[in-house]
């Protein structure tokens, strides 16, 4: 991974290349669950009945984190995104008791580093102003929140999506007008980066997302000429 890195980095790209690692949570949830879940029952179980463990369990998946983020950013990563897929499954009361410490631990860490700093996760939009509040960059945002609702929650900070994957399977010309109506959101304040809600489904055709990057760029520098 790390060489990769490096290679990538200090010969093929003139791109930044982002680093990312998954969260506490999400990997407490694989380990105690097995694999993945649809509700985690069994993650929670244990966080509730065992909190003393729970947190030792916390602190070292965060360390893990902390040290496996530096030596990507250190390898040349310009950028890092924490994810946390599955924390959706916590209300936010849970969140700020068991998880959110956690997160400003390996933010606050992060941040040395000098890069920017992400945190994302998939059906967490009441999340959103938890991450917020933590000391990073980005809030990126899935395809269930707009932006310009998360703006009138009070997100100043730059946020980051969201058009849903399941989109790239449309064709282009509603591909286009989704991604249009995105970034126009995007782009009253400052502070966007356009990206997809979620990961890309293996049944995209790498075309359409040449043709959406394509798009993106051009749309957008069309429409910030005229602001």
């Amino acid at each position: 991974m790390l060489d990769t890195i490096k290679l990538l980095t200090t010969e093929q790209l003139n791109v930044p290349l982002i680093g990312f690692a998954g969260a506490p949570f999400t990997l407490a949830s694989y380990m105690i669950e097995g694999g993945p879940s649809k509700n985690y029952h069994k993650t929670k179980a244990f966080m509730y009945a065992e909190q003393e463990a729970w947190f030792a369990l916390m602190d070292k998946l965060a360390e893990m984190t902390i040290v496996y983020a530096k030596a990507q950013i250190n390898a040349g990563a310009k950028a890092f995104q924490i994810f946390d897929s599955w924390v959706g499954a916590l209300n936010v009361q849970d969140y700020r008791t068991f998880i959110k410490p956690i997160m400003t631990k390996i933010f606050t860490e992060l941040k040395k580093e000098g890069v920017p700093v992400t945190m994302f996760g998939v059906g967490a939009s009441h999340l959103a102003m938890e991450w917020h509040d933590l000391p990073l960059d980005v809030v990126g945002l899935d395809w269930r929140l707009s932006i310009d609702e998360a703006r009138n929650r009070g997100i100043h900070k730059t946020v980051m999506g969201n058009l849903d994957p399941s989109l790239l399977l449309a064709p282009f010309d509603v591909i286009q007008e989704k991604a249009k109506e995105i970034i126009d959101q995007g782009i009253k304040q400052p502070g966007y980066i356009f990206n997809l809600g979620h990961g890309v489904f293996p049944s995209v055709n790498p075309d359409t997302l040449k043709r959406l990057t394509t798009f993106v760029h051009e749309y957008s520098r069309e429409r910030i000429s005229t602001l």
